[in-house]
């Protein structure tokens, strides 16, 4: 029977028990811009749902009430094509930056990666007597300590929920609901519980293993990345062979009995998904940098040049030139422009209503009483602005028509309200040809001074 290897995955050991990791911090250059940008995306996850424009919310995801606003937009089920296009340029954005740059979003921008180095890992610290270091607990995290640690993260969670919720629901409706018992609101209550459940769960317990396991992106790197892609890279040719000790820097690279590696194994021990950088790319590695800080500090103990471990890409390191322009770099971004500039043209047209004309069920069309050609239809109108609107109707084609709007079908809508109605156009028999149709156009506008025409076949006698 085989014997299984020392670490079967970084956080799971031969044995099959959990590997807990716990890795050391090295605070460099790179640590210090991801620490900035850590921050500033916090700041902007939680006042994103607080911010306004015109009036409305920045982004509000609203599901139950079937309405998306984005940057002071609204969308609705009928915006299908836009919000279609929307997706399609994210994921071709995404692919594009992991052609481009690797797993930058992994190591610089996820929430998971963000909010466990940068929030969750120091309480960590905080309680192990390894803040600011990281590492090997100095002490035992049991008895009130457990608790106290519980509780933050408990608070901490319960704070991401909210915060999480307000993205769908908004923040007026969230501080309300705040205020008043959970039997009133208790679907958004479960939400919450919910929401805060496996937050902890995912930063309490199942933390590092959310990239390795769980999540899939880093298994489409290996379709999304190519040889000239931008990874931190161990730089073998010069690393290897790997030997403790300094070097003696006076004498050529040729001449030196060991690589630049000491074999102190510091990339390792810092690393948050516990791999080794130098077993070369791996799906497990965030981009996260800490094994470039970790190594650059060691070259300048040694007296030895910094990048042994850099941002670099595998035909850089085989000694290749750069090449920028390829296959990928250059159709990802035209289809991404081609996709956007659609966008943007459907969302120039979108209108402040919806109309569309449905014919009524029955006969295709009717003898009036003053021997006018009678059409049925019904009118629904979807009143896509934040307020309240009357809306007009007027026939435009063809010439001598009448639009009869049926008594108590009303055309005053509240925001976001749709309604059907019933409309009746009478039409000379004059305006029929000899295939018994001609083209109708009836025009509506809004209080607001918003047009739209919406057209129609207008059927007749032969």
């Amino acid at each position: 029977m085989l014997e299984a290897p020392e670490h079967v995955l970084s956080t799971l050991e031969g044995d099959g028990s959990r590997r807990w990791l716990r890795p050391k911090l090295a605070k460099g250059q790179w640590w210090r811009r991801r620490q900035i940008l850590a921050y500033v995306l916090i700041v902007v996850f939680v006042a994103l749902p607080h911010l306004r424009i015109n009036g409305r919310p920045l982004i509000l995801l609203d599901i139950p009430a079937r309405k998306f606003v984005l940057a002071g937009h609204t969308f609705l089920p009928t915006d299908t094509v836009l919000l279609a296009l929307l997706l399609v340029s994210i994921l071709i954005t995404i692919v594009l930056l992991t052609a481009l740059t690797g797993r930058v979003w992994c190591g610089w921008g996820c929430p998971q990666t963000v909010y466990m180095e940068y929030v969750f890992r120091p309480i960590d610290r905080f309680f192990e007597g390894t803040l600011g270091r990281g590492g090997k607990p100095k002490r035992k995290v049991t008895g009130i300590r457990a608790v106290l640690r519980f509780l933050v993260y408990l608070v901490l969670c319960m704070a991401l929920a909210h915060t999480f919720l307000a993205y769908f629901v908004g923040t007026e409706r969230l501080a309300e609901w705040m205020r008043s018992s959970p039997f009133q609101h208790p679907i958004a209550f479960v939400v919450m519980f919910g929401t805060t459940g496996l937050m902890l769960f995912d930063f309490l317990f199942f933390r590092e293993q959310m990239c390795l396991i769980a999540c899939p992106y880093g298994r489409f790197q290996s379709v999304m990345l190519d040889r000239h892609s931008l990874i931190v890279a161990y730089d073998e040719t010069r690393g290897e062979p790997r030997k403790k000790g300094k070097r003696d820097v006076s004498l050529p690279i040729a001449e030196r009995s060991a690589g630049d590696c000491v074999d102190c194994n510091q990339c390792v021990v810092v690393c948050p998904t516990g791999i080794d950088i130098r077993d070369g790319l791996q799906m497990e590695c965030i981009n996260c940098t800490q094994c470039i800080d970790a190594c650059d500090d060691v070259m300048d103990r040694v007296g030895l040049p910094k990048g042994l471990i850099r941002y670099s890409s595998q035909d850089a390191m085989a000694g290749n030139p750069l090449r920028f322009l390829r296959m990928r770099t250059v159709l990802y971004p035209a289809a991404l422009i081609a996709v956007l500039s659609i966008f943007f043209v459907v969302l120039s047209t979108k209108f402040a209503f919806d109309a569309r004309l449905i014919r009524s069920a029955g006969n295709p069309f009717q003898r009036g009483a003053n021997g006018q050609i009678v059409n049925n239809f019904r009118l629904r109108l979807w009143n896509r602005s934040e307020e309240n609107q009357d809306y007009e109707f007027q026939i435009v084609r063809p010439d001598g028509a009448l639009l009869v709007q049926q008594e108590n079908s009303g055309a005053s809508l509240e925001p976001g309200q749709t309604e059907l109605i019933p409309l009746t156009i009478q039409v000379p028999p004059s305006k029929f040809g000899a295939a018994g149709q001609c083209d109708g156009e009836i025009e509506i506008t809004d209080g607001a001074g918003n047009q739209r025409t919406v057209t129609t076949k207008l059927l007749g006698p032969r």
